[in-house]
């Protein structure tokens, strides 16, 4: 029975690697193909092609922690079988679609099944698994999306070289393979059947100012200068508003409560900032070779090749440092570094003729050394404090801080490389534009050392009390009691809810329970927003 069920926990694993890689690979497996993309829709400019990439990532983000969050409501299984569908439906609509803004459109669609599929894989994962095997399970997980983001344009310039269109139609039989295997061996999970309605608002408050930014951004060398500032202002204020009703709402998109833990907070700085070097690299990369050196969609995603290649292997070596105690900040800080130096070298071996072995192998190969270490790390790292009720939300918000620096890192790029006109002007506009993002690594990299060691927390245990059915009081905590971590200081209470009506349990970290009437059932709720 035990040989069956660890049979079983791989071919779930399987299963949910191959469709976040499917995911993931979408990200920016299109990079390669903007040359011909534009070959098909004469008129798109640079501005305007970036919106095939950040049309999708944008809602991407979006809608992660909506969708994370209707999921541990309704069932996580049902969630990722829906996203699957909606993501094979929307990739074939890619595939035949016949204008530029109507890609865009499917490219939408295909993010809301991204969005739901990406959550959901994480949490039936860490539901299938049991604790002592979790943070394995989670680092092949981390390592099949970071392969998944450093391979896609190596593989969709293979195939590009038969069409563009190809980079979408590929999607439809993995994710029915994937679908079909979900559907046999995947068990349902819904230890959060009890949260919230997502403050749907609020996550288009969200997405309006991410769109806002990044349309400022990508427009800064096509519009005045007043009306870019206007632009990137409104995001802010945009944005403002958005944190000032997550902070009231009782189920925002982003809970407050949860960058309380240490982990979780630094690990989505962290990411953002990575993602914002690692997109905007990846794709001032790929258009040097095409548009500088002239190269092929496939000798372009061939060239890009050997640092993915780098990932798996490394992200191995990072899980080994990290069970030999090695702090997790110090592992995604060096990786980090490492990218910071690839980005560096790029910079300084870069000549007008293509001398791939020479300028622009070593930095590939040094820059997969370190994603391999930091990507991963950081992805198996940020959720590792948090309760079981939240794997799928703090999943989801991880995730939708990556996608939100692949957005800003993709609008950074083609901010700063304009239309130059001859080499000398494109020469010192991709200079620049690698110094942007190496900088950004730099600073990922300083976020990182905030990042504290994964292990395993010991819950705290509840004294019976004669005023708290004996039901509640099953043990772990995140199982018994419904949501609700609030970290308050000085005191630093956390709030315990007692799933009865009229009681709330309030245990001091110093180990000194409380009870107290209150007067609302459940979980207690901020105003509405």
């Amino acid at each position: 029975m035990a040989v069956q069920s660890q049979v079983r926990s791989r071919i779930v694993l399987a299963v949910l690697c191959l469709a976040s890689f499917m995911a993931g690979l979408d990200l920016f497996i299109v990079n390669v193909a903007f040359d011909d993309i534009g070959r098909d829709f004469p008129g798109a400019s640079l501005s305007d092609l970036s919106w095939v990439l950040n049309g999708y990532t944008i809602v991407f983000a979006a809608l992660l922690v909506p969708l994370g969050r209707l999921s541990d409501r309704y069932g996580r299984k049902t969630g990722f079988l829906l996203g699957i569908e909606v993501f094979v439906l929307a990739s074939q609509a890619c595939a035949i679609a016949p204008s530029m803004w109507s890609l865009v459109t499917f490219r939408v669609l295909q993010a809301f099944g991204a969005a739901a599929l990406i959550p959901t894989s994480l949490a039936l994962l860490l539901a299938v698994f049991p604790p002592e095997r979790r943070a394995g399970a989670v680092r092949i997980w981390s390592a099949s999306a970071a392969l998944a983001a450093a391979a896609g344009p190596a593989f969709g310039g293979v195939l590009v070289e038969a069409s563009w269109r190809w980079v979408f139609e590929v999607n439809v039989p993995i994710g029915i393979v994937a679908g079909l295997l979900a559907l046999r061996y995947v068990p349902d999970s819904n230890e959060g059947a009890s949260t919230r309605i997502p403050d749907l608002p609020g996550t288009v408050l969200l997405t309006t100012a991410v769109a806002l930014l990044s349309l400022g951004l990508v427009k800064i060398n096509d519009w005045s200068r007043d009306r870019v500032l206007v632009m990137i202002g409104v995001s802010v204020l945009v944005l403002a508003v958005f944190w000032l009703r997550s902070l009231r709402h009782s189920s925002p998109v982003i809970e407050p409560g949860l960058l309380a833990v240490r982990t979780f907070a630094w690990s989505n700085a962290t990411i953002l900032l990575f993602s914002v070097a690692f997109a905007g690299n990846l794709l001032i990369g790929v258009l040097w070779m095409q548009e500088v050196w002239g190269y092929s969609a496939i000798r372009t995603g061939l060239g890009v090749a050997p640092g993915p290649l780098m990932v798996p292997v490394f992200a191995v070596i990072a899980g080994i440092l990290v069970a030999k105690r090695i702090p997790v900040g110090v592992v995604t800080g060096v990786g980090c570094l490492l990218v910071a130096l690839g980005i560096s070298m790029m910079v300084t071996n870069l000549g007008s003729s293509p001398q791939y072995v020479s300028e622009l192998l070593p930095g590939w190969l040094v820059g997969g050394v370190g994603v391999g270490l930091a990507l991963p790390t950081i992805l198996s790292t940020a959720a590792a404090d948090l309760p079981p009720q939240n794997y799928a939300t703090g999943s989801a918000v991880v995730n939708m801080s990556r996608q939100i620096g692949s957005v800003l890192g993709v609008a950074l790029a083609v901010a700063v490389l304009g239309t130059p006109r001859g080499y000398a002007d494109a020469h010192e506009a991709f200079i620049n534009a690698w110094l942007v993002v190496g900088a950004f690594m730099i600073v990922a990299a300083v976020a990182a050392l905030g990042m504290t060691p994964a292990r395993i927390k010991p819950q705290p245990v509840l004294q019976p009390s004669a005023r708290l059915p004996q039901a509640s009081l099953a043990l772990p905590v995140p199982e018994a009691a419904t949501a609700a971590i609030r970290l308050q200081e000085p005191r630093r209470v956390i709030q315990l809810v007692d799933p009865s009506p009229g009681h709330r349990l309030d245990t001091d970290l110093r180990g000194e329970p409380r009870t107290r009437a209150h007067r609302r059932p459940s979980v207690p709720t901020r105003p509405q927003g």
